[in-house]
């Protein structure tokens, strides 16, 4: 049974009513301007919903609405795709580890459809995120002639969610296209919003576009066959959403964690629903990041310096992300916004998923620096960073010292030669 509604708005099904928490506070701090979206009729949550048939959340942009299809095997089902294909060729983008799994199944579900299909597998991983891949993409584009009713679709993870979504922003000057996501950290954060892009050896997404799916259909089998270290690194984005606007959602996560470290399908597709609904909220406030959307990247600086600091091939995103929602949140503290437990429950919570809670050793002050100078969010050679007013209060401000900066930073060089354990990757010894 398919049930529409707006995304401030969860079906009876899901035994919720409830209310977004921005720090428990009428308002929400951005630099100097308060915000806070709202709910109906909200209130706590009571119990871990169960999803036993499909979901529909629609994501209302200035751009385009569309809906997140939620639902067990409707990968299968041609009526997530049919609407929102408007010609007869699709091209499949997907990577040599998610194709040989689920590959097949979207063929036949898109040729039920009558459909043209064709589809393209790149090698796994985010070091293949960039230029060369996309001129890949578009070589397959114009091989197959495909025109402005072609349609692009994402089979997999972060990195093919963002080189197929550039792809259809630049081919032919726009082609629609349809994420199916198919990780975790995928589904409740790259999937949705509309940020397309590839890396730069300088710097991680510096090259990219904004540009909204016809859809995102989620198939909730497809985590069954994600490893431990791709479901802890979805995670990370998963607490994100607790840390920056919805306390009772991170106190949700708390008492939960096990369940969902052991894949419980209710938890899992609760915390899904619940994180691509913050998000939407989020995106539909602020679709193109010029103001509080920006709040939706807390640790991602500290985060991408890791990632382009270690050549975009030891660290997942989501590892990244969070070692640099602690360094966050330690910096939170010195500012004088957090307290020590406050810090303490950060790493608490991401240790317990199994992520990384230190940047690596290799990471020094000027290596962070350096990157951190071309983020995205420096804005008249100013950097901008996402902070912790208090846990569930986001706020965006360049308005901090650069010695506690550079104190944070180096607060993390010397804990390694206190606590050396605490920079290892989780399930290292497993290939990217």
């Amino acid at each position: 049974m398919e049930i529409s509604r707006k995304s401030c708005f969860i079906s009876q099904q899901f035994l919720l009513r409830k209310k977004l928490l921005l720090g428990g506070s009428k308002r929400h701090r951005l630099i100097t301007t308060v915000w806070q979206p709202k709910r109906n009729n909200c209130s706590t949550i009571q119990s871990t919903p169960v999803m036993n048939h499909m979901e529909k959340l629609l994501v209302q942009t200035p751009s385009k609405q569309y809906p997140i299809y939620f639902g067990s095997r409707i990968l299968d089902s041609k009526q997530y795709f049919e609407p929102h294909i408007p010609g007869d060729k699709v091209l499949i983008v997907t990577n040599t580890v998610v194709g040989p799994l689920y590959l097949e199944r979207l063929i036949r579900t898109l040729k039920s459809a009558n459909k043209k299909v064709c589809f393209i597998q790149i090698p796994d991983g985010e070091i293949h995120k960039n230029l060369t891949t996309l001129s890949v993409l578009y070589d397959k584009c114009m091989e197959n002639r495909l025109d402005r009713k072609s349609t692009l679709i994402a089979l997999g993870g972060g990195v093919i969610g963002d080189l197929t979504g550039f792809a259809a922003a630049t081919f032919v000057r726009g082609v629609p296209f349809i994420q199916v996501p198919t990780t975790l950290l995928a589904v409740v954060d790259s999937a949705v919003g509309g940020k397309t892009g590839v890396n730069h050896p300088k710097g991680k997404n510096m090259i990219g576009a904004f540009y909204q799916p016809q859809a995102v259909v989620v198939d909730i089998n497809t985590l069954s066959t994600l490893d431990d270290r791709q479901l802890a690194a979805g995670l990370a984005e998963v607490i994100k959403y607790g840390l920056i606007r919805d306390v009772e959602f991170l106190e949700w996560c708390e008492t939960n964690m096990e369940r969902l470290k052991k894949r419980d399908p209710e938890a899992l597709s609760f915390a899904m629903y619940r994180s691509c609904e913050n998000k939407s909220d989020v995106v539909s406030a602020d679709e193109r990041e010029s103001g509080v959307r920006a709040i939706l990247n807390l640790g991602h600086t500290f985060g991408h310096a890791i990632e382009a600091g270690t050549g975009f091939s030891s660290w997942l995103h989501g590892e990244a992300v969070a070692a640099g929602m602690v360094m966050a949140a330690e910096m939170s503290y010195r500012m004088g916004w957090l307290r020590k437990e406050d810090v303490v429950r950060v790493e608490t919570i991401l240790a317990r998923a199994s992520l990384p809670i230190r940047p690596p050793p290799t990471m020094t002050l000027e290596k962070f620096m350096t990157f951190m100078s071309v983020d995205k969010k420096v804005e008249s050679g100013k950097l901008k960073l996402v902070l912790l007013r208090s846990i569930g209060n986001a706020i965006i401000t360049g308005d901090f010292p650069v010695d506690v900066l550079e104190d944070t930073i180096l607060h993390f060089q010397k804990l390694v030669l206190q606590h050396p354990e605490q920079y290892e990757v989780p399930f290292a010894s497993q290939s990217l």
